[in-house]
This record gives C-alpha cells, structure tokens and sequence, in this order.
C-alpha cells in the first residue's frame, strides 16, 4: 500500500504535493488499532518528522488560541475541542463515518489553570546544530569527565543524536531576540543586531532598556521597500533561557565589547559542576555555543554528581521533613561533617544520595573524630611542642611516617583527576591506620614523653592537615594553627613526596600485621574471648608468613597471646575452594559450563603452576570463578582476608593465663576510677585494692603489673575504707593522689 494516493475525507487541503499517500513508519504498529495512523504534521513530532522526510508541506489550521483559521471555512472560528461534534456530525451526514466512540487516555493539561493543551508546531528560531554536530562529538572528547563513562554514554550519546535547537519562546519577559523582518512579505528584509551600536546607526537612537516592551518601539522603514510603506519590526520572540545559560563564559564579562583579553585567557573554563541530568541542559547548551562560537569546548573538566534525595529515597521535601535540619546537624557536627558527607560519597561518582543524620554523623565517626583525637592526644601527652622529624628508627614512627608517603601520594593523584570521593577513601583509611594502630600501639611512648613519638605524631599531623585541607577545611585550620602557630593551612605548599621517607615493603608488612591483628581479635569476639584475657598461642599460616617475623612481639601484645607461630604450611589448617560464575563462564564453555560445575563441587579441580584453575580438564578464565580459603576448624581458625592465609588461635586457658586477665581487668578498672576522680593522667596515686578471698592470690601475684599499669606510686592489697570505689564483683579500691 506505500505509495499509493487515498482520497481525504476532507477537501481543504486537496493539491498540496506529495500529501495524502500512503506511508511507513516504524513507530506505527498493530499492538493497538488498525495499522492505519492519520499524520497530522502541525500537531506531532513523530508526524512531522515523517512529513518533512517525505517533502510534505506542514501546515498550520490553527491561530494561536487553537482556533481554526480560514484554511477550513466551515469551522473557522472554532475552538479545536468545540469543533469536534461539529466534525463528527459532518462525517456522519456525508456518509464517511464507520464508527464513533470515546476512548478514555491519558493528555497533557496545564499545571497552572487545569485546562487540556494543544501540541502544536509554531514558527520557530533555530540554532543549526545538526551542522556542527559532528565538531561537537569530536571537541567532548577533549573535556575531562567526572564520572568518565557519561563522556561516551549519557553525554556522548546525547551528541550524536542532537537535532537543531529552537531558542525562541513566545513569551514575554525574557531577552528579546535581535531580529527585525519586513511586516510586508512582498519586500522581504531581516536584519539581525549585535550590538547597541548597530541599533543607533539604523533606528537613530540608543536603547536603554533591551526588555519589552521598550525594544518592540524600535521601528523604522524597510530599506529594500521603493513604496516606504513596510517597516522593519522586531519580531515577537525571545530567547529560551537556556541560550543565555549557555551564554555565561563571554556574556558575564560583556565579550567581546569588554574583557577581550581577560576571556581569552580564560577560555574555556577549568572546571564545571552540576548535577547529571544537565548533560541536556547546561552542560549542553555551554558545548553547542562554545562549538558554534570558538570551535573549542567550553569547559576543560566537568564533574556532573547525581542527585540528592530525602531519607526516604525521594525528592527532598520541606513538607515531608524527610531530611535532616541544616542548621542542627551544622550547630551538632559541624560543617566540615556535612561537607565530608558529601564529598565522600557516591553523589560525586555520578550515584545518588540519601541524606540521613546516620550517614553524617558517620562521617564524624570515620574522618573528623580520628584525625581531631590524634591532635587532642598530642596535646594532652607532649609537654612540649614537637618538631618536624622523619629520622626516628622506632618501627611504629618508620611505618605511620612510610603509611603518610603512600597516602600523600594516593590523594594527590586521585585529586588531580577530580576523584574526591577516592581522596577522601583514602584519608579516611589513614586516620584510621594513625589512631586505632600507631596511636594506641604508642601510648605507652608518650606516656614516657618520648620524643621520637612526639616529633613523629607532630610531623604526621602537619603533614595530614594539608592533605585534608580541601576536604576537612577547618577543623584542618583549627588543628595547624594550634600546630604550627601560623596564619592558615590554606595558605601552605602542598606536600612534596620528597618531604617523606617512602618504604612501600614496611607499609605491606604492617598491614598485613594489622590484618592478622583484626582477624585473631574477630575470632577471638566470635568465641566470647575477652581481650584482655591472654591466651597461649596464635598460629599465622601463610606461603610468605616469615615476612612478619620482625613483628611477632607486636601482633602478640595486639592480640593478646603468649607466642605467635609462623608457617608456610596452609593445608594443614584449610583447603582451597572455587565457585564457577555460571554467567561469565556459560558464554565461552556452552554445554560444558555444567561438567565444570559438577567437577568442582566433587573437588576434581587444580592449580597448575603458573596459577591457571583447570576443572575437568578445561582451564578456567580468572572471571569465570572465585576462590576463597576454607578453615578446617572453623571454631579455632579464620581465613585472612582474599585468601591470603589462615590465623589459628589456641583457646585453651590455664590458671596463671586466667589470673593475669583478671589482674587486667583491674586496670581498666582503676583507670576508669582515675578518669572518674578528675585525676590527670599523668598524676601519681596510691592505691589500696580490697578484693575477695579467693582472688588476693591473683592481686599479689600481679601488683607490679597493675600497679605500673594505672601509675601506682604504693600499691597494697588489703581493706579499703569507707571511702573506697565500688569497682563491682566484690572488689573495691581506695586511690589517692601523690
């Protein structure tokens, strides 16, 4: 039937070339209906666009107030909706109606009045970008963006299918386009203004205001008229607000009348940021004019985040009150809290974001807390101010100061690409390493007034504050003024690699230290094994565990063992399994996807040599499966973290291990009493310790140990008095200050 000429049932618009005949379109189906679509070009974007590929006129029945206009004298005058019965009646009287009924759908009505609206073509101006918009795809390549994949994806595609762009609206306030054409069509003229200038010269006066309806006043004779009766009027339009959006580089500095050379010193932008759904907005319209304009990007980096929702998933509400008051979590937390909120989370990688007071005060947790403790601490213990060093041989001070190279280096490069999110990973992953590691495993150094430890925590502080500075702002100020007694860290160099001694094996080695350190304390929590009760042993298997032989004395201590073991010997202690990833493997493998998996769980699988996983004889890829390590005694032994090895904990608790936990448990006891008493830490006491009968043994045995523990001058285990603190479990404890 394509191709074939068809009868109207209407004769208004008989004539028109190549009109009423039979076309295709893919977006015309059977799902619905008959097949048969009636295009009506003014009223579609789908029908026009098929008109205008098959050389169809448009045209346009309606006035602007969807009145029919004279083009269809028998309706002339009435409004589209009205004209309906109209119609329908007409096609009944003439014979051409099959069939009449009404099909309820749902159609756009306006947000405003409620009333039904029209979609209606209207004479529009545009910007010709389907000319250039090959140039725009090429000139995105050279932007860098934040995250990488919606260059080619959301942006990148949105490019290549770019049409060209109508600026004009037909409204009334707005800036007014600069086009004036001939009221009379017999003698066609359009000029088009740039500059007040120009404005002067033709229509002898200077405009003051560029608004309506000022502008539309500016009227003078068509110049190409011989009879003088046509005028140049300025048409009605104005420009879409997103054309003077997108006009932002030059427009705030008035180019290219002003600031010619500050422009185009400063062309394109360094950076830009918004949300990611201006990849069809700002960011867009920024890249059509730039192109059009300078044939260079307007931007050199975006970073384009998601969105920020409420703490139900949805749309921020102040009516919902589904997100967390501004002012209270500024005045609770802090700024800084909110801001790290933000900037470490996935909101800055393109993802979305629910806004909770959990998440924020997390942030505190993990981040601001840390890094404030580790300077409260160096307060509190360095009766005098440190200096900057890197030469202490202590292992702690070589590693925390190694750890600050690795994350100097870490957060700059992940700054230098915009990866904020990434920077603050890994700042927050130090602080972590400085207070729960080097700090805590130190105390005892500052308590001793150690001025390696003092000099190295000065350092690793003064150094840290800088790297946090762009994110942590001012509790970074706060702690390096206290630090260094100068103005501002902002106003400091950014750290040099060559300001720190790198030792990338030491940090390797410390955190595999810690890693079996977590892991041996997890196990023991997971067997009800309080800390500071010292069990006999703890065996680390591993194929390089002899790499942490210089720290067995440190994991003992952390962990609170008699011995650590070294081995290489895994087997004895775990097996090695694998699960197939049916989804990666089943493309390559086919049919034999299902013998791989059935010889793996039979445990007919190996590693070859050379680390290549073969299953019933097939060498698997490494994303067709994962391997994990099994503890043979789950009760006694963990896996280290990606298989890196096993932990083995001997639980078996004597009567001499059980008494110096009970004697520990004393200490936490009395130190918790000084902390109670106002004492400062660094205060002498005497102490009297009243215990029950059958744990004076346990008391003596270990007075020097508690008593150096809580900074006893005199220690004695007997009554008491009335005064004494109730430390509970029958025990109580008399503390005077020296």
């Amino acid at each position: 039937m394509v191709g074939l000429s068809y009868t109207p049932p209407f004769d208004f618009f008989l004539g028109h070339p190549n009109a009423h005949v039979v076309l295709s379109a893919d977006y015309v189906t059977t799902d619905s209906g008959t097949g048969i679509v009636h295009l009506a070009p003014a009223f579609g974007e789908e029908d026009m666009d098929v008109a205008t590929a098959n050389g169809i006129e448009v045209v346009q029945p309606l006035d602007p107030g969807g009145k029919f206009t004279s083009m269809v004298p028998p309706y002339e005058g009435l409004m589209v909706f009205d004209a309906n019965p109209v119609i329908i009646k007409d096609l009944k009287a003439a014979g051409k109606l099959l069939r009449h009924e009404t099909i309820e759908h749902s159609y756009p009505h306006s947000w405003r009045s409620g009333q039904p609206l029209i979609y209606m073509a209207v004479p529009s101006w545009f910007v010709a970008v389907t000319k250039f918009r090959d140039r725009m795809v090429e000139l995105n390549k050279d932007i860098t963006w934040v995250p990488e994949h919606i260059r080619d994806g959301q942006f990148g595609k949105w490019l290549e299918g770019a049409r060209d762009w109508n600026i004009s609206r037909n409204r009334y306030w707005g800036s007014p386009i600069p086009v004036w054409v001939s009221d009379d069509p017999q003698y066609p003229r359009t000029d088009v203004y740039g500059s007040l200038d120009q404005l002067e010269a033709d229509f002898g006066v200077r405009p003051t205001d560029l608004h309506r309806p000022m502008i539309d006043d500016l009227v003078r004779p068509n110049p190409d008229d011989p009879t003088g009766k046509s005028m140049m009027r300025r048409v009605p339009e104005v420009l879409d607000c997103w054309f003077e959006s997108g006009s932002m580089p030059y427009a705030q500095v008035h180019y290219p009348f002003e600031n010619r050379e500050w422009f185009e010193g400063h062309f394109p932008g360094d950076f830009i940021v918004e949300y990611n759904g201006q990849t069809r907005g700002w960011f867009y319209t920024l890249h059509v004019l730039a192109t059009a304009l300078f044939d260079r990007p307007a931007f050199k980096t975006v970073a384009a985040h998601g969105i920020v929702l409420g703490d139900d998933g949805l749309k921020m509400s102040k009516s919902k009150g589904n997100y967390p008051d501004v002012k209270e979590v500024f005045n609770r937390d802090g700024s800084d809290a909110m801001r790290w909120f933000l900037m470490s989370s996935p909101i800055l990688r393109g993802g979305n974001l629910i806004v909770t007071e959990q998440g924020i005060r997390e942030g505190v947790r993990q981040a601001l807390l840390p890094l404030w403790n580790a300077w409260s601490f160096l307060q509190l213990y360095a009766p005098e101010s440190g200096v900057w060093r890197t030469d202490s041989e202590n292992i702690l001070d070589q590693y925390i100061l190694a750890k600050l190279a690795t994350t100097r280096d870490v957060i700059t490069e992940a700054l230098e690409v915009n990866d904020i999110a990434g920077a603050c990973d890994e700042l927050r992953l130090f602080c972590d390493a400085l207070t729960n590691w080097y700090v805590r495993r130190s105390r005892s150094r500052f308590w001793d007034e150690d001025r390696d430890a003092i000099d190295t925590l000065h350092t690793v502080l003064e150094v840290v504050t800088r790297l946090a500075a762009p994110l942590l702002p001012l509790v970074s100020e706060v702690i390096w003024r206290g630090l260094t007694g100068e103005r501002s860290v902002h106003l400091a160099d950014w750290p040099e690699a060559s300001e720190l001694p790198a030792n990338p094996d030491l940090v390797a080695a410390m955190d595999d230290v810690r890693t079996v350190c977590s892991t041996v304390l997890s196990l023991r929590k997971a067997q009800n094994l309080r800390v500071r009760l010292p069990l006999p042993e703890v065996t680390v298997a591993a194929p390089d565990a002899e790499r942490l032989r210089p720290f067995l004395g440190l994991i003992a201590d952390e962990v609170n063992v008699k011995k650590v073991d070294l081995t290489d010997d895994v087997d004895v202690h775990g097996r090695f399994e694998i699960a197939v990833n049916a989804r990666a493997a089943g493309p390559r493998l086919g049919k034999s996807v299902q013998t791989v998996i059935k010889a793996v769980k039979a445990g007919d699988w190996t590693e070859n040599a050379d680390g290549v996983v073969v299953a019933a004889g097939i060498e698997l890829l490494p994303e067709e499966y994962t391997q994990k390590l099994v503890a043979a005694e789950p009760d006694s032994t963990a896996a280290l973290p990606d298989g890196a090895g096993l932990v083995v904990l001997d639980s078996v608790v004597t009567e001499e291990l059980e008494a110096e936990g009970w004697a520990k448990d004393r200490i936490r006891q009395l130190q918790d009493a000084r902390r109670a008493a106002g004492l400062d830490v660094s205060d002498r006491i005497n102490v009297v310790l009243e215990v029950p009968q059958d744990c004076k043994e346990w008391a003596e045995r270990h007075r020097e140990l508690i008593a150096g523990e809580v900074l006893a001058t005199s220690f004695s285990v007997g009554e008491a008095g009335d005064d004494a603190v109730d430390l509970g479990d029958g025990i109580r404890a008399a503390i005077t200050k020296v």
